[in-house]
């Protein structure tokens, strides 16, 4: 139940002298003839046309109050839409007296929504303002938004402090965050257009947008724990996708040559700066390519995407350049890990011996029954060389106990044909030459069964129904899978996977609901 602090009980009382006064606080009705920006860019151009006597441009504005300058007979308002600013001039003998009174008793103010309807001015300031005559409140503000304040340090420096300085309490609000952050609402116009470019690239290389099942009687294409969910009249346990990949991949067998899907994935994992529960993959299937046809594609995908959304293909991300412009590097993950760290995985052959080696070189134990692939990936590449990757490559061959989509490595039994990138030190994304002989991917899920323990969270279950598609035959193909999320970290310079989602997961929230009277 909400209490109401000092500050919101103001408001109240505010909102009950409009209604005694039959103004309503939600009209049902909105008038608007130009977003703030454009009223602004009417009047400049009319004043580039004319500019002894501009045309007068006759507007209505809306937006939310921002800041409100009282001086007796006149008053100065900027409102906020989408657009921009605009400056809202007030004069009591231009408007009914009962109307300016709104103003100059501050039943309207900041936070509130209004709309404004008069003519374009320029201020004897110089500022292109509305001569306002009539001003509508459109909503009513009963909660202040929150405000980050600062304070001048005696070292110079600017100490901010109040609620919203907390990153946890913008992620839980992140409808005030967006109302008082402009930064963070580029944010996710620049996430959009991530999205709008990557489809467009896509599209133009001849690939189909589809939709797969988001429910799925068995999961698969990637090693994580599933979300479970049970649908009442059919009587069984579902999953939540942890992959778009087995099924993106049965359409390659019912003739389409390249498709790909934008969507949420969901994995029943840890939380960090790169992961959260729910995230949106990108994932693609093209027939008769390999992976590095695929790489081919992917590093010209990454590169327009980047001049598409922040004008170049060089950008800043942790303080750092990153060239994101084609060729991008090449190379195996064993001549990584022996580049970095002086060590050939290879003379370690065995899980056994190389978890050895991993104590004693490193001082990690490595969780007993893991399989030798996964301690390459993840103990010694992921550990001691993923982070150091700053600039973008392709890191290629990964051990096949650990790959059971990906056709093996010519003339190499212990690798497959697959690679991750890696750029600012993060995994983007990962890709094979999808392995299409029904045969060998039986045996791989019978392989992978054997190695992982019943409920482990890198268990592949056996689908055979994506086994019976197979056997229909499936054209030879490369596949490749990208976390959105992480591509728009990288092109916004954000360090967390929280500040390019609107709505993070976070721990359910017990705390008083009493508010704070430091809020304004």
């Amino acid at each position: 139940m909400w209490q109401p602090n000092r500050l919101e009980s103001e408001r109240l009382e505010k909102a009950q002298k409009l209604e005694d006064r039959n103004i309503e606080l939600y009209p049902r009705r909105v008038e608007r003839t130009h977003p703030c920006a454009a009223a602004i860019t009417a009047y400049e151009t009319a004043e580039q046309a004319r500019p002894e006597a501009p045309t007068e441009i006759a507007v209505t504005v809306t937006g939310r109050v921002r800041r409100v300058n009282i001086k007796g007979k006149v008053a100065f308002m900027h409102i906020e839409d989408e657009s921009g600013r605009v400056q809202l001039f007030f004069r009591v003998n231009e408007m009914d007296e009962s109307n300016y009174d709104l103003i100059k008793n501050k039943l309207i103010e900041v936070d509130d929504f209004v709309q404004a309807t008069g003519v374009m001015m320029r201020t004897t300031a110089g500022e292109v303002s509305v001569r306002v005559t009539e001003v509508v409140l459109l909503a009513k503000s009963l909660s202040p938004l929150p405000v980050i304040k600062q304070q001048v340090q005696d070292d110079g420096t600017v100490k901010e402090y109040g609620e919203f300085t907390d990153k946890e309490s913008r992620y839980r609000q992140r409808y005030a965050d967006l109302a008082v952050n402009e930064e963070v609402r580029e944010v996710f116009r620049k996430r959009a257009k991530t999205l709008r470019a990557m489809r467009h690239f896509l599209d133009n290389e001849g690939m189909l947008e589809v939709e797969t099942p988001v429910l799925q009687a068995i999961y698969g294409g990637a090693a994580a724990r599933p979300f479970t969910t049970y649908h009442n009249q059919l009587e069984q346990d579902l999953f939540l996708r942890i992959s778009f990949e087995l099924y993106l991949k049965r359409l390659l067998v019912g003739g389409f040559d390249a498709v790909y899907e934008i969507g949420r994935d969901f994995r029943n994992e840890g939380v960090s700066f790169k992961h959260n529960p729910e995230f949106t993959m990108m994932e693609f299937y093209k027939a008769y390519i390999d992976y590095n046809g695929v790489m081919d594609i992917v590093e010209r995908m990454v590169a327009y995407i980047a001049q598409q959304v922040t004008g170049s293909t060089r950008i800043q991300f942790k303080g750092q350049e990153i060239d994101l412009a084609p060729p991008w590097k090449r190379q195996t993950i064993r001549a990584a890990v022996k580049e970095k760290l002086g060590i050939d995985y290879m003379q370690y052959p065995d899980a056994e011996s190389l978890a050895v080696m991993l104590e004693e070189r490193f001082g990690q134990k490595v969780k007993p029954g893991t399989p030798w692939g996964k301690m390459v990936v993840d103990e010694l590449f992921g550990t001691h060389v993923e982070p150091h990757i700053i600039q973008p490559v392709f890191i290629k061959d990964y051990p096949r106990d650990v790959s059971p989509f990906a056709k093996r490595a010519e003339s190499d039994d212990r690798h497959v044909e697959r690679f991750e990138i890696f750029v600012g030190g993060m995994e983007m994304g990962n890709a094979f030459t999808e392995l299409n002989d029904a045969r060998d991917q039986e045996q791989r899920f019978l392989d992978m069964a054997a190695l992982y323990r019943q409920g482990d969270d890198d268990e592949t279950p056996l689908d055979e129904d994506y086994l019976r598609a197979m056997r229909y035959g499936m054209p030879p193909n490369g596949g490749f899978g990208m976390g959105v999320d992480r591509l728009v970290m990288l092109l916004t310079d954000q360090h967390s996977i929280r500040d390019v989602l609107l709505y993070p997961h976070l721990r359910v929230e017990h705390r008083d609901e009493q508010n704070s009277d430091d809020v304004g």
